[in-house]
Formats: C-alpha cells, structure tokens, sequence
C-alpha cells in the first residue's frame, strides 16, 4: 500500500448519544494497539451536541474530531441566536468540519453561503472537508465534470489555506444508496479535480477523497483509486466493528 496518510473520516450526521462514545473509544483502542505500523488518522464528525463531549473523553491521538456544519455568520460570538459560528465549534473541539453536504446544499447553502463558510472556517484555522458531487440527473447527462468545477470555482476563495482543504467528492447518486461508481468513473473524476486544483489554485498535492457507500466489502476495490487520499464514510461508521472491518480491508 501506498506510504502516504490516508483519512477516514465518520460523518456520523444526526445519530448518537453520550453512550455511543464507546464505539470511538473501541476504534481508538484498535488504531492503539493492531495498526501501529500504518499511518492512519480518523476523523469523528458526530452531531454538534456531542462533539464536546467526545472531544474531552478521547484519549487517543491517533483519533481527532469534526463539525458537521456552521452557520454563515460573520462574527465569531454575538447575538445571533441559534447560529453556530467556527470559533464556537473549534471550542467544542473540532478539528475538521464538513463544508458544502449535499443534504446542506438541499436546505439553502448555494455558493454564497458555501464561501463564506469556507473563509470562517479557514479564519479560525479548522481543516475543512470540502463536499462536491453531482446528481444521477447531471451524469446521465454527462454534466458531472461542469458540475463539479462550477461548485469548485464558484465556492472556493484562493485567499484562503488551501493545504488545510480536503476535497470530498460524494455522488449525491451514491450516498446512502449502496450504489457507487466504477473505477474507471472515479479514475476520471479524481484525475479532473486533481488537474483542476493544480491549474486553477495553484495546490500542488491537492487532497480527495471519496464518499458514497464505502463499507468494509468494497473498500478493497475503491483503495485501488490512485488519486484518492482517503474517504468519507457516513452509516457504516456509526459501529465500531463495522467502521474497524473498513480499516481493517483497506490495509490488508
């Protein structure tokens, strides 16, 4: 396997309760103790009513957390009730967050709202997960590429650190479907961001990855995408054992 770092990431979207702080501390308990050898890091994204209390039970460095989402606002504290600004989830003790979902994208965050949640993210220094990803609509139509640059360009503000910015390209097809691309299609479509990436921001070592289904039974197929820096796993990561078999196949 490649030497390089490859990230899993648990979006675990609106499901868990403080009890389930066991299923993080059994995945940790194996990076820990079976996969020493291997460089790994997980990344935890439970629901913001968790996160903080996650954060504070980890033991763990080989395991870090993430925001599934912020509010646009423009200030970091304030009277703004019911938003969620990133200096807030970076005190709860995010790490990462995850910018642009497509089922955020569903509720009203166009473009706009996408940038201007990109720079208070990059502005309170959170490593940001990037969502792009096209309809079954767009690619029967052969439109996945123009979609996928016309979310990039369109979102994305070079002023900001682009090496604190991971790519996750998720088919909106994909996503909770157990449908997921062939090689060959994601070999297309990570060869294009990457190209784009490079041209167009100046990124030399662009990082993507793929979500959409990835469970522990075609893991094995998707680690064979050269391009890809790791994945974004949704339902299957929410058990212990489940999200382990995904690391586990990957590495063996």
């Amino acid at each position: 396997m490649s030497s390089k770092t490859i990230l899993f990431i648990a979006n675990w979207k609106m499901n868990g309760s403080p009890s389930n702080f066991v299923e993080v501390a059994k995945v940790a308990d194996f990076l820990d103790k079976k996969l020493k050898e291997y460089k790994k890091y997980i990344v935890f994204c439970p629901p913001i009513s968790l996160l903080g209390y996650f954060s504070k039970k980890n033991r763990s460095k080989k395991v870090a957390f993430g925001a599934q989402d912020i509010s646009n606002t423009k200030i970091d504290f304030g009277a703004e009730t019911g938003s969620l600004s990133a200096s807030l989830v970076k005190l709860s003790g995010a790490q990462y967050l995850i910018v642009g979902h497509s089922e955020r994208r569903v509720t009203g965050d166009n473009f706009l709202v996408i940038k201007e949640k990109l720079l208070s993210a990059s502005k309170s220094k959170l490593k940001i997960i990037f969502c792009i990803g096209e309809t079954l609509e767009e690619k029967k139509k052969n439109k996945s590429l123009t979609i996928l640059k016309k979310q990039i360009l369109n979102s994305l503000p070079k002023k900001i650190n682009l090496n604190n910015v991971t790519f996750a390209y998720e088919p909106i097809w994909s996503i909770g479907t157990g449908l997921v691309p062939t090689n060959q299609y994601l070999e297309k479509i990570f060869s294009f961001l990457e190209t784009l990436l490079k041209s167009q921001f100046k990124i030399k070592s662009p990082k993507i990855i793929y979500g959409g289904s990835v469970n522990s039974a075609n893991i094995k197929n998707l680690r064979n995408i050269g391009a890809c820096s790791g994945y974004l796993i949704g339902g299957a990561s929410l058990k212990a054992k489940n999200f382990i078999e995904i690391i586990k196949n990957y590495y063996n």
